[in-house]
């Protein structure tokens, strides 16, 4: 199991099309992930990119993983999940570190999610 492992899912009501040109747009992977460089290993097209992911955590430990965003039609909308399974490279690090990381992810994912969702939302 990654140190860092993240199941997230927010319900956004837009086309899925529109959801997807978005996460298909590499501006807004270095916008979320700006830490993380991130390449394309599968493009699901309207549900979703799956990427690996290499760069660096808090206190600029080297991390690696893989990340996903699968998009799921849900009633007028669609549900946006995010999976990142992120492992530090160099370092053994202590559960605290793994936790300070899942948390920060989270958070920034949130916001991120969020505001997409508000502008979606507002068409």
């Amino acid at each position: 199991m990654p140190l860092v492992d993240i199941a997230d899912e927010t319900f956004v009501r837009a086309a899925p099309a529109e959801v997807a040109a978005v996460v298909a747009n590499p501006a807004s992977w270095r916008l979320w992930w700006p830490e993380l460089t991130l390449t394309v290993t599968r493009d699901r097209g309207v549900k979703g990119q799956q990427w690996t992911a290499q760069g660096t955590g808090h206190g600029g430990r080297r991390l690696a993983g893989t990340l996903e965003i699968w998009l799921e039609p849900w009633g007028d909308g669609v549900i946006v999940h995010l999976f990142a399974r992120l492992d530090p490279v160099d370092d053994v690090l202590p559960a605290r570190w793994a936790e300070r990381e899942r948390a920060r992810r989270v958070r920034t994912w949130k916001r991120y999610v969020h505001a997409l969702k508000d502008v979606l939302e507002s068409r």
